[in-house]
């Protein structure tokens, strides 16, 4: 089967390779559409980050070159021995976690905080950009009907947002701001706006993803044309409840920071390449709260309720769709040059 493999910084090759099988416990699944994530882009362009080099993931026992793809949906064709849950024709997702089961994070559930956790499609295990998957059972999740395979894909980056509003402070009828209005900050929006936010504010540069935090509800600034701190705390009247950084931007976390009210919350959602220095003053002298979060648990059947209640509309938010054969010019080399993208979905079945 064909599939996207990387092999390096800038070095991503669609290969033939072997199609997996549903051996004992895995559900093999046909990709429908896999999304090109952000932390896809990181490893395309300054990688490997989450991606084992040198030595083998210690739960995969892969290295690179690994096949990539994490957000994708597709339908169930066969099922290993012991598989229970699933059945071929099948509409299903993947929660692609690795978790070793036996840390003290895991033995508290906390399982995206697993000491050796992995991501499928960035640790191994196979990929969404191929066109066959087999994953275990218990990182499978059926969608309904409702839910198209496009919609199906962004389940995934969808539970990072919701887990990010989740895990934060925030409350019913809060003022919340968003640093970043690429399709995770727009997905933070949405998990916002689902859970009760009074305002939502956007900062971002990009006029198209403004124009797109917009049709979301939530009010757009523009960093370039107004101190964006003194906006928020005069539009808000003393600063927001939380903010979400996700940019990776270490400057932009200082904005965050400086945007809250006193007490207020500042929700750390991006990974970054480099170190972002602060003063702890601007934490400790205002007794704000600064926390983080990695990927997400225990989020992706909430996604999908929210889906069919017309949240995370993929109409919304997928900007282009590619075969992939296009992957590396018109995906990734797309979404670092052109703004205007915000989600872009790649097809690896040759009919489409």
């Amino acid at each position: 089967m064909q599939a996207l493999r990387w092999h390096g910084v800038k070095d991503l090759r669609v290969e033939t390779i072997e199609e997996p099988s549903a051996l004992q416990g895995k559900v093999k699944i046909k990709v429908e559409w896999c999304g090109i994530c952000g932390s896809d882009l990181h490893e395309y362009a300054a990688g490997p980050i989450f991606i084992p080099e040198g030595a083998p993931h210690p739960l995969t026992g892969e290295k690179a070159p690994v096949v990539m793809g994490h957000e994708f949906s597709g339908q169930v064709v066969e099922v290993g021995e012991g598989v229970a849950r699933f059945k071929a024709g099948d509409r299903v997702v993947v929660e692609p976690v690795f978790a070793c089961g036996h840390c003290a994070a895991c033995k508290q559930g906390k399982y995206n905080l697993c000491e050796k956790m992995g991501f499928l499609g960035l640790a191994g295990g196979g990929g969404g950009f191929s066109e066959y998957v087999a994953a275990d059972e218990h990182m499978v999740h059926h969608i309904p009907d409702s839910v198209s395979y496009e919609q199906g894909a962004l389940v995934e980056p969808s539970a990072v947002a919701l887990y990010a509003v989740r895990s934060s402070r925030f409350k019913v009828g809060d003022r919340a701001v968003v640093f970043g209005a690429g399709p995770i900050g727009l997905l933070v929006i949405e998990a916002l706006k689902a859970s009760g936010a009074a305002e939502i504010y956007a900062v971002e540069l990009s006029p198209e993803r403004r124009s797109k935090a917009q049709e979301l509800g939530a009010i757009a600034l523009n960093p370039a044309d107004v101190d964006v701190v003194q906006e928020i705390h005069r539009l808000t009247e003393g600063g927001a409840d939380v903010a979400y950084e996700v940019t990776g931007v270490p400057a932009v976390l200082n904005q965050a920071i400086q945007s809250t009210k006193i007490s207020g919350q500042i929700m750390i959602v991006s990974i970054f390449e480099r170190e972002a220095p602060i003063h702890p003053n601007q934490i400790v002298m205002q007794e704000r709260n600064i926390a983080g979060i990695i990927g997400y648990r225990d989020v992706f059947p909430a996604v999908i309720s929210l889906m069919q209640q017309g949240y995370f509309a993929a109409d919304k938010l997928v900007t282009k769709r590619i075969a992939l054969s296009e992957i590396v010019e018109q995906g990734f080399e797309a979404l670092l040059k052109e703004k205007s993208q915000v989600k872009i979905l790649v097809s690896p079945q040759p009919s489409k």
